[in-house]
């Protein structure tokens, strides 16, 4: 058994409106993180996760997710997997639950232009 406890997961903000606490295991194979997004993640254009596949989990809140076929509007309970590559976007009010497999590292997170 492997845990990560509150007090050992580690902050982390990847811009002014998504932020939140990373939980990271002693594992290649799967982390996850709670993240609160309080606007567009990103501004402008998409990101992209070059390896993991993401699930999100609204926990509390509503948004959006969009890609750059469609735009799906998010409320709790809802879940979205994002693949690897997807180009995606976030935007709302909500916070959401990301595990990610295999294990997220920021060398695998890409930004792209419209």
């Amino acid at each position: 058994m492997k845990t990560v406890l509150k007090a050992q997961a580690e902050e982390f903000a990847n811009s002014e409106v998504c932020y939140g606490l990373s939980y990271v295991f002693d594992d290649p194979d799967v982390n996850l993180a709670i993240i609160d997004i309080a606007g567009r993640y990103p501004e402008t254009g998409y990101v992209s996760n070059e390896v993991c596949k993401e699930l999100a989990y609204v926990i509390s809140g509503t948004g959006s997710v969009g890609t750059r076929e469609s735009k799906t509007e998010l409320a709790a309970g809802d879940v979205v997997l994002l693949e690897p590559n997807e180009h995606y976007f976030f935007d709302g009010s909500m916070r959401i639950f990301v595990p990610c497999m295999p294990a997220w590292y920021e060398e695998q997170h890409a930004f792209f232009e419209d």
